[in-house]
């Protein structure tokens, strides 16, 4: 099947008319004819009953019509995608954010940003357990923003964001909130609710681990969402990084002697082969004045 059998067959079905449709194609009604023989042997059947005046789709030319139809649509849009990336205005930009990271405060700067880019548009994506910063290398994404790798690829150009210290987690009535500071013995005492992507666990545990104090989770989870809302609505406690608190009955609280801390980071492609626009974004985002 050839592209231009594609735009021949919409023609014809508007005209339902070979010789109209064949002028509207640019091409001879014999040209065109041919073509329409060709697809229809191709698909299997008729597309069109022929009978002068009266010619009319048939029932598998009224499918193919549509699903032609979406795909010249599909076109347009790789169109402009192409004639974008060719003139340097590349709008849609997809940013993927690890499921860690908690929107609060980035509302401000995604404002802000489009505010100072407004030809640009920007798609959020939640990173993968699978994924890291070599989807961006891939070109899946156009950035990421993640807790910094101890990894780095030298093609990649990474901005540091801020740095944020784990705390405690726990529901506004849990009878660890009228502590300022929680010990960290004291987490022994209730259920623990972990999690399986081991982005920064396997430290906090070691950290516990060193100070004899065993952390036995009771629930795991790779969903941030479900980690929180089960320590909003009980008794179990979790740990985790202080702008990440997103959902309503969550408070944090610090532990004694624990400064676990990470750096959250904007990695993007480095050089000239990333889109001017993200590069853009990533140098709003390192000089953006996150409280």
């Amino acid at each position: 099947m050839e592209l231009n059998q594609i735009s021949y067959f919409i023609n014809l079905a508007e005209t339902l008319n070979f010789t109209a449709a064949a002028r509207l194609s640019g091409v001879s009604q014999p040209s065109l004819t041919r073509a329409i023989r060709r697809l229809e042997d191709e698909l299997g059947g008729p597309l069109i009953h022929r009978d002068g005046k009266n010619s009319r789709l048939t029932g598998l030319g009224h499918d193919v019509e549509a699903e032609f139809r979406r795909v010249v649509v599909a076109m347009r849009s790789v169109r402009n995608h192409s004639e974008n990336w060719a003139m340097g205005r590349h709008r849609v930009l997809d940013v993927a954010v690890a499921p860690s990271v908690g929107p609060k405060e980035f509302t401000a700067f995604f404002e802000s940003a489009l505010s100072q880019a407004p030809s640009i548009e920007i798609r959020l994506h939640s990173l993968q357990a699978n994924e890291d910063t070599s989807e961006v290398l891939s070109g899946r994404y156009h950035a990421c923003i993640l807790p910094r790798e101890t990894r780095l690829d030298r093609k990649l150009e990474i901005h540091p964001l801020f740095r944020e210290r784990f705390v405690l987690g726990c529901s506004a009535s849990h009878p660890l909130t009228a502590n300022e500071t929680v010990r960290g013995e004291d987490l022994a005492e209730f259920p623990f609710v972990d999690r399986l992507r081991r982005d920064f666990r396997d430290r906090i545990h070691d950290h516990f681990a060193q100070r004899g104090v065993v952390i036995q989770p009771r629930l795991r989870s790779d969903r941030e969402d479900w980690v929180q809302r089960v320590v909003a609505d009980s008794y179990a406690v979790c740990i985790l990084p202080y702008r990440s608190a997103t959902v309503s009955g969550l408070v944090t609280r610090p532990i004694e002697g624990f400064d676990l801390e990470r750096e959250v980071v904007i990695a993007t492609v480095s050089g000239s082969t990333a889109p001017i626009e993200i590069r853009k974004v990533a140098q709003l985002a390192a000089g953006y004045e996150w409280k």
